[in-house]
């Protein structure tokens, strides 16, 4: 929950704030593809035209989202769906399928999965702690911590000189 108003925010705080949003934007928008089989084009042109934070709304406590970042995030998640899914079920165990999941986590692994092998301008830390967050949002359970798991594990495979050797060897 943010505390300052989005006006008592530094430009470099403004600009953090507008890609978490974007990354709950994106969360929110493959779970909505999922759920509804839209396209991703139409799910991205909705959004830039009704953002988080619109006070229209009444929600004008958001800062505005990075509307670059979150189509990058929505386009590039569902363009590589499949790869991203075959690699978040390579660390996942048997028990708990990909498929099994909750589809809210489920999108939040694949957005996650996506900025680890993609942006790799961030830092895998800062996105590992970004999709944390967006799992305590939508969660109070134990799949905060299994998000933070397997996006480390992916994080260790796939950006193995930023992370250090990979663990799964």
């Amino acid at each position: 929950m943010m505390t300052d108003s989005p006006k008592s925010l530094t430009k470099a705080q403004r600009h953090a704030t507008a890609r978490s949003t974007a990354r709950l934007a994106a969360v929110q928008a493959i779970y909505q593809i999922e759920m509804t089989s839209v396209p991703p084009a139409s799910v991205v042109t909705e959004f830039n035209r009704f953002p988080l934070g619109d006070e229209a709304s009444g929600e004008s406590d958001f800062v505005d989202a990075d509307e670059a970042m979150f189509g990058e995030l929505v386009t590039g998640t569902q363009s590589n769906l499949s790869e991203l899914d075959a690699e978040i079920s390579k660390v996942l165990s048997a028990e708990w399928p990909l498929e099994r999941l909750e589809m809210v986590l489920r999108a939040i692994l694949r957005v996650g999965a996506y900025e680890l092998a993609f942006r790799i301008d961030v830092p895998a830390r800062v996105v590992i702690n970004e999709y944390v967050d967006i799992a305590h949002a939508f969660f109070a359970g134990k799949e905060p911590g299994m998000v933070n798991g397997v996006l480390d594990k992916l994080a260790h495979g796939i950006r193995v000189t930023e992370m250090g050797r990979d663990k799964s060897t």
